[in-house]
């Protein structure tokens, strides 16, 4: 009579210790700054939706998203930049020059909008490449080199636009589609928004390209001994960030329907890197997400669309910008422990 052995019973797996699951997955990876960019937005759009119904209204939404693409935008390059341990002052003057040069160069050319958004672009990329060279090897502090162009392409707008709007592009059908256009029920400048931002994200989070750069910013002397070309990618990071200053340019020409080489985009370094900073970038470098930085893009865009509905004066705003901008750093300090100045340890 033979006996069957009986099945060997396979071992119960355990779940991992210390793994999250469920919400607790959920929530990290949403990231505990994000979280609180959230609940925030989610109060101000509370506030300002309860003292004023239009506010949440649809038509409102895309007023708010359309105003805030242009400063999301450069908040997005503003990010790569702040994450390899750079900063860049310039990119509002940028944008001016960018819009004057898209429409004098489309007057000029007979109303072509392509060379005049062309040379735009040119004119960003090679703005971004001098501030990179002046950083790299004139050995200039990147808020030094910045805060010199900041002035300097402001005036170089000034100048060649003898100080007043330049061009009248609304007649033109490809402006007309920048600015007023939709796809898909969205405006086209925040399509432009949101392809920059995937493309800028995908560039980050999932190529090597990426973890360098954020290896630059965490640690540049590891970096380096690891056979990272520093100056290459520091170069490439601010003249990425000046032909996207660039197309803010051009949409801001779509916007107002002119090149405006001061009057629009004086104070869009501020907002940049306000958003930045409140999305979660370390000023120090190597850390911080687009995602965050759009986030924080939204929040500011909502604050400043219900002060504005509520007929709070603009200057307040500014106000705002920078007390968020203060408490971002305090935040970020007090998160890694730092010691206050002056104080003991």
């Amino acid at each position: 009579m033979t006996t069957t052995s009986p099945s060997p019973q396979l071992p119960k797996t355990k779940p991992q210790p210390g793994r999250p699951s469920g919400l607790r997955a959920l929530l990290a990876a949403i990231g505990g700054q994000n979280l609180s960019l959230i609940g925030a937005l989610i109060a101000v759009t509370a506030l300002f939706g309860t003292l004023n119904p239009n506010f949440l209204g649809w038509d409102n939404i895309q007023v708010i998203a359309e105003a805030a693409t242009i400063s999301g935008l450069l908040a997005v390059v503003q990010t790569v930049v702040i994450i390899c341990g750079g900063l860049d002052i310039s990119v509002g003057s940028q944008a001016g020059l960018a819009s004057v040069t898209s429409a004098m160069i489309f007057t000029s050319t007979g109303a072509n909008p392509y060379l005049g958004i062309a040379a735009a672009l040119a004119i960003g990329a090679a703005i971004g490449l001098l501030n990179g060279t002046v950083i790299i090897y004139g050995r200039v502090n990147p808020t030094i080199a910045t805060l010199a162009g900041l002035a300097a392409y402001k005036g170089v707008a000034q100048l060649v636009s003898d100080g007043r709007a330049q061009g009248y592009v609304l007649g033109d059908p490809v402006f007309v589609f920048l600015s007023r256009g939709k796809i898909a029920g969205l405006p086209t400048m925040v399509w432009l928004l949101i392809l920059t931002a995937a493309a800028v994200h995908t560039l980050l989070t999932y190529t090597d390209i990426g973890r360098n750069i954020y290896a630059i910013g965490g640690n540049d002397t590891a970096a380096r001994l690891a056979g990272i070309n520093l100056n290459k990618y520091l170069i490439s990071a601010y003249a990425l960030s000046g032909t996207v200053a660039a197309l803010a340019g051009v949409l801001l020409t779509a916007r107002t329907g002119s090149g405006q080489p001061v009057s629009g985009s004086e104070g869009l370094e501020l907002q940049s890197i306000t958003a930045a900073a409140l999305g979660g970038c370390a000023l120090k470098g190597g850390k911080g997400s687009i995602g965050g930085t759009l986030l924080a893009v939204a929040l500011l865009g909502a604050l400043q669309n219900g002060l504005t509905v509520q007929g709070i004066n603009a200057f307040w705003q500014n106000v705002a910008q920078g007390a968020l901008l203060v408490a971002a750093v305090i935040i970020q300090q007090r998160r890694n422990r730092e010691r206050a100045v002056g104080l003991p340890a």
